[in-house]
């Protein structure tokens, strides 16, 4: 019993001379907000959080497939979003917010109006990540790798420009993803560009691609106002074993070179995250 005592006794000022916990390390969080062309295996989003940023920086891809600005937030995605803003001690958080093809096309639940839903939606987004405590940076949608006689067809265009106005009236750095993925696209030619798919194309269809136009495409009719009627991804070969191939979605080629496009755009709209983004030499 003495033995005990005295133990304690030796114990208890090594306790209470324990040093308190240091502040926190100053780290960085980048949070990814969008569609499936951000979502991790279909879109830039996993590829960026994995090779481009530094050990400095948290990266949370919270990217979901088809949902838009509207559809986003409706299923809770940006109260989680928003939780991601606020937690933890980091000394900064950026937002990055990418949507446009499911706000332009698809199921009408989703769908939002170019000229007023639309650009309200991404102001909402913007106001609620600044009151989070977070800066936003708004990212155009990445563009669809679809051509005619040889010419790139970027039928998101005014879903771009009309983030690009949301981020002039709101002050909010841009991500200009859909000029410079086109830029690139058209740079590489169909056929090329087709490698930046999930899987490849059929031989049948890569030698169609080859001649300069996509095939195995529909088209929306009537389009949605504001934007060009959009040849959607080719079917898969069959129903239990649909092909991966489209002319949007990325694979580890095309994730790869729009996390660098990425990368390099958010570089010259926020300069301060420079140091922790990890680019091409």
């Amino acid at each position: 019993m003495r033995l005990l005592l005295a133990a304690a006794l030796v114990a208890a000022p090594a306790l209470a001379q324990a040093p308190a916990d240091p502040p926190p390390f100053k780290a960085t969080k980048i949070v990814l907000v969008g569609d499936s062309t951000t979502a991790v295996n279909s879109g830039w989003g996993g590829a960026f959080c994995a090779t481009r940023v530094t050990s400095n920086v948290a990266c949370v891809n919270l990217g979901r497939g088809g949902r838009s600005t509207k559809t986003y937030r409706a299923e809770g995605s940006w109260t989680l979003a928003l939780g991601e803003m606020k937690g933890g001690p980091f000394a900064e958080t950026y937002v990055l917010i990418q949507f446009g093809h499911n706000d332009a096309y698809g199921r009408a639940e989703r769908l939002t109006d170019l000229k007023t839903s639309f650009p309200e939606n991404l102001k909402r987004y913007v106001a609620e990540a600044r009151a989070a405590g977070a800066r936003p940076v708004l990212v155009t949608p990445l563009s669809r790798r679809q051509f005619k006689d040889g010419r790139l067809v970027d039928d998101l265009v005014p879903w771009a420009q009309a983030v690009q106005a949301v981020a002039a009236e709101t002050g909010t750095p841009l991500v200009d993803l859909n000029a410079r993925s086109a830029e690139a696209a058209q740079a590489l030619g169909s056929l090329k560009a087709a490698a930046w798919a999930e899987a490849p194309p059929s031989p049948d269809l890569a030698r169609a691609i080859a001649g300069g136009t996509t095939v195995g495409v529909k088209f929306y009719e009537p389009p949605i106002p504001g934007a060009a009627p959009v040849p959607m991804d080719p079917p898969g070969t069959a129903p239990a074993n649909p092909s991966k191939f489209d002319y949007t979605h990325l694979g580890p080629v095309g994730a790869a070179a729009c996390s660098e496009i990425v990368a390099e755009e958010l570089v010259r709209a926020v300069p301060d995250l420079a140091r922790n983004l990890v680019r091409n030499q």
